[in-house]
């Protein structure tokens, strides 16, 4: 009985999906910088990396939401950029790296705040 307890689990647990750590340059392109304006929308601020969400308009004025990566939080806040700092609301612009899926997401490299302030939230492209 116990033996068919731990075969259970052990099935049902290799069906649980894993979140693995992504590569860089499996997902982005190293030498494709993009630069996004838009109004946050949303802030993840969870490892293994924060998400920040724009609304940003083309020049036709046509609204379409992306998510833009950025560093670890405890690696942010080590480097002054903290969770305060992202708010909902705000128009901030973004240089980032594009994604090869051609989907609307990017690896974040520098935020620029409503006060002109600057800061690095992801690494430069390998």
């Amino acid at each position: 009985m116990r033996i068919l307890g731990i075969l259970t689990l052990a099935g049902l647990l290799a069906n649980v999906p894993l979140s693995a750590h992504h590569s860089f340059a499996a997902e982005y392109e190293s030498n494709q910088m993009i630069t996004l304006s838009g109004k946050i929308t949303k802030v993840e601020w969870t490892n293994p990396h924060i998400y920040v969400h724009l609304d940003v308009a083309d020049a036709a004025g046509k609204v379409s939401s992306w998510s833009v990566e950025g560093y670890p939080p405890n690696t942010l806040k080590r480097t002054g950029v903290t969770r305060s700092l992202f708010k909902e609301g705000d128009t901030v612009t973004v240089t980032a790296y594009k994604s090869k899926d051609g989907s609307n997401t990017g690896a974040g490299r520098e935020v620029t705040f409503p006060d002109k302030s600057k800061k690095f939230m992801g690494p430069v492209g390998r």
